[in-house]
Order: C-alpha cells, then sequence, then structure tokens
C-alpha cells in the first residue's frame, strides 16, 4: 500500500512540475509577443517609468521630476502620444510629488510650501484637461473604430516600421485604449483628489468637498477621497478591508 502511495504521489508531483513547466514556457512566450508588439517609440519610455516608483518610495524628488520631464519629452515628439492619457499620468505624478513636498513634516517654509502647492494645482488641472480631451476623443469608440483612428498614427511609410508588422503594434495599441477607457476615469478621479488635497491644505474647504465629491462621482471606491471628506468632517477614516487590500474592485494603472 505504501509502495501504491509512492507511486501516486511521485506521479502526482511529475504532472505538477510539468504543468509548472508548461505555464512557464507559456507566460515566457506571451510577455515575449507583449514586449514585441510594444510601439517601439515608446518603448524607451515604457523602461524608464519602470524605474518611477522605486524613486517615488525612495523620496527622491529630484530623479522623480528629472525622469518625467524625460518621459514627457519622448512622448511629446510623437503626435499619438502628445496629448494621450500617459501624459496625464506624468502630470498628476508632478502634482502628487508637489503635494508630498509641500506636507512634509520637515517643510516649515511658508513661502516654498505655498509655491509647491501651487505648482501641484498647476499640473494636476494639465492632468484633469488632458485625461478629459483624451477620453472625449478615445473613449466611445469600439475596437474597429479604435483601429481605424489608429491608422492615422502608425503608417507603414514611417521608417520606424518599416519591415515590421505594423498590424501587430495597432493591435497592442488597442488594446492598451480599450484598457485606458476603463481607467482613465479612475486616474480623473485621482487627479481630482489631489487637487482638493491641495484645497484642503489651503483652508479652502469648500473647494476641496467639491472636488471629493467629483471623485467619488468617477470612481466610488476612491478611498483616498473618501477619507480626505472624513478629516474635513471630523469623522473616523475607513480602512481598506483584507479582501480588498488583496484583491482590489478597482486598480489605477499606468
Amino acid at each position: 500500500m505504501r509502495v501504491f502511495k509512492d507511486k501516486r504521489t511521485r506521479t502526482l508531483i511529475i504532472i505538477m512540475s510539468a504543468l509548472v513547466f508548461i505555464a512557464i514556457i507559456i507566460a515566457h512566450f506571451w510577455f515575449k509577443y507583449e514586449n514585441e508588439s510594444t510601439d517601439p517609440r515608446v518603448v524607451e519610455a515604457n523602461n524608464l517609468y519602470a524605474g518611477y516608483n522605486t524613486l517615488a518610495r525612495a523620496a527622491e524628488f529630484d530623479q522623480v521630476f528629472l525622469l518625467l520631464d524625460t518621459l514627457e519629452a519622448i512622448y511629446r515628439n510623437i503626435p499619438h502620444y502628445r496629448n494621450s492619457y500617459e501624459v496625464g499620468v506624468l502630470h498628476n505624478n508632478r502634482a502628487a510629488a508637489c503635494i508630498t513636498l509641500a506636507i512634509a513634516p520637515d517643510n516649515k517654509d511658508s513661502v516654498k510650501i505655498d509655491s509647491l502647492f501651487s505648482a501641484a494645482k498647476f499640473f494636476v488641472l494639465k492632468s484633469i484637461v488632458i485625461y478629459n480631451e483624451w477620453l472625449k476623443k478615445w473613449g466611445d469608440l469600439d475596437e474597429k473604430q479604435t483601429m481605424e483612428k489608429l491608422a492615422a498614427y502608425f503608417k507603414p511609410d514611417d521608417p520606424v516600421f518599416q519591415g515590421k508588422n505594423i498590424d501587430r503594434y495597432r493591435r497592442k495599441r488597442a488594446r492598451e485604449i480599450e484598457e485606458a477607457r476603463h481607467e482613465t476615469p479612475r486616474r480623473l478621479s485621482a487627479s481630482h483628489t489631489n487637487l482638493g488635497i491641495i484645497h484642503r491644505h489651503r483652508k479652502e474647504y469648500d473647494e476641496a468637498v467639491e472636488q471629493y465629491l467629483v471623485a467619488l462621482e468617477l470612481w466610488g471606491d476612491n478611498l483616498a477621497a473618501e477619507n480626505n471628506m472624513n478629516i474635513l468632517l471630523n469623522k473616523p477614516l475607513k480602512k481598506r478591508s483584507l479582501f480588498r487590500r488583496i484583491f482590489p474592485k478597482d486598480r489605477i494603472s499606468r
């Protein structure tokens, strides 16, 4: 009986190992295909952006601003990306960095604080304009319409696409746009939350509440907006449940 169990165990281990190996191979080729389908004009930007979160967590804000400027310069040189949601993300990231510096405990310079909040407001308003304009342009298109519209930006005679399967790049970008249709309202909600935070710290409470309400209308599960509202109303802060931390209902992607 024990021999039988050992054989069954070994068989199960072999099967599970084979399944894991197959899954790794599939994932490898899927990621390879996805990477090879990325618009070659923005590959550098994608690679550079991978370091953003590390710099932000380390509070390396000089490097953060330099990185965001570099990324925007890349996007600005490509008509399709010049006013894309990606640029909106960059502006809101700048705003978030300015807010973080303004409310830092060791920042006691009122003039510097006001200057940082002014810069944050400038950037967050730019992100709101870009997100709204992008949604007007791309938000209501179906897959066919998106592909047709992309044809003007992915041209076969463009040297960067010479000898390459341009349809693959168009389809990958169409998938990114489809995802962005769902994510950008939440990104917009995050921008309105940041604008509310700026108003709150400037003691412009009515304006702050207005922005938090807009943020929650765009994304009902925006805990940051809800808790900032709770601070104004002297209500206890809400915590996201363990289930929501592990399996978030919504997410904001780049």
